[in-house]
């Protein structure tokens, strides 16, 4: 059988998603339980974009938009921008596969730190790309030495700001000094899926610098936005760039749900802001908890934290499981000894503390 299977498929380790509310459920026999192991909006959707929902429901007989006309209408208004500087993919995963098969040829390569979205390494090894790694200092990308490791080989550069699965980020003059040092035969990608829950001011304003340099941003609406069950993410850039990933793109790739949802929740501040507060809140929260508990954290700027636990982190999700919460364990990161949470509403967040205590005291 092996023979039949591409060489890079039969190397690949695939993602391995957070589990399922009604998988543990089912597992275990548990009646009550609580997912903080996926980043998703702990306050639901948008009502905006539900209600958008349940009046297209009668069109969904109908082949969606393929260019996505009237998102990328919405979001160019919210943003400043043109809509041909918009590429909609299915949630950033296949915006990353749409600027590999774009970009990167037979012999170049992508840039990447070794501790990031793992998405990166996979979609470069499902399309036969090599990978080059930079570690991490500090839990924060090192610019200055992904700078070094450029060579003539390099085509693209994917830099999660800020990072999953650390929560840090890199700040505007790290970046500016980076960008002097690109060729420009390169492009850098910015994967911005946390950026609307950053309250750092020294966070970058990549978009403007889309017209100055090979620059992709990535951004999402599974996240702040809560639509992760539609999967809807773009892209901003260059339009001579948008126009070439435009090729690679797969024909209505968003559907039309997600369509008229995103439209909608673009608009939607208040449930935004509404969505910052409860992280904001509830981040301060943990971080005083963990405190107490005497457990080590690293400062994020995202809806999630990285925790180090004094075992396996396997061990302790597998025990938090038990008692109804789903965490993250941080193994697939090479992060033994790590999990992560995702910072929810205050009840939620009290639970996983109160759990957190029990099986660290065993």
């Amino acid at each position: 059988m092996q023979n039949l299977i591409r060489k890079n498929i039969l190397k690949l380790s695939p993602y391995i998603p957070g589990k399922p509310i009604d998988e543990v459920k089912r597992e275990l026999g548990l009646k009550q339980v609580i997912k903080l192991a996926s980043n998703e909006n702990p306050l639901g959707s948008s009502a905006r974009a539900v209600r958008a929902i349940k009046k297209a429901l009668s069109q969904i007989n109908r082949y969606p938009d393929g260019n996505s006309f009237y998102l990328k209408k919405a979001l160019a208004a919210q943003l400043g921008i043109a809509a041909q500087n918009l590429i909609i993919g299915n949630g950033s995963d296949e915006l990353i596969d749409i600027i590999i098969k774009t970009f990167v040829g037979d012999k170049e390569e992508i840039l990447t730190a070794d501790t990031t979205f793992l998405e990166y390494k996979i979609v470069s090894c499902v399309n036969d790309r090599k990978v080059v790694t930079v570690p991490l200092k500090n839990f924060r990308y090192d610019l200055a030495g992904m700078a070094k490791k450029i060579n003539k080989r390099t085509k693209v550069v994917f830099i999660a700001n800020p990072n999953n699965p650390t929560g840090t980020y890199v700040d505007r003059f790290e970046v500016a000094e980076f960008l002097k040092r690109i060729p420009k035969n390169v492009i850098v990608v910015f994967d911005e899926a946390y950026e609307l829950f950053v309250d750092a001011k020294d966070f970058p304003q990549t978009l403007g610098r889309i017209d100055q340099n090979n620059i992709i941003i990535l951004k999402t609406f599974s996240k702040a936005f809560g639509l992760a069950g539609l999967r809807v993410g773009y892209a901003v850039a260059r339009p001579e760039l948008v126009r070439y990933m435009e090729k690679a793109r797969q024909p209505f790739n968003v559907n039309y749900l997600a369509q008229v949802a995103a439209a909608a929740a673009v608009s939607d501040k208040k449930f935004l802001e509404d969505t910052r507060r409860t992280v904001l809140k509830g981040k301060q929260y943990l971080y005083a908890a963990l405190e107490k508990l005497g457990i080590n954290y690293v400062p994020s700027v995202a809806n999630f934290i990285l925790i180090e636990v004094a075992c396996e982190g396997t061990y302790i999700f597998k025990e938090m499981l038990k008692y109804g919460v789903i965490v993250r364990d941080m193994k697939e990161y090479g992060l033994n000894n790590f999990i992560r949470v995702t910072i929810a509403t205050m009840r939620e967040n009290r639970k996983f503390i109160s759990v957190l205590r029990k099986v660290m005291n065993k």
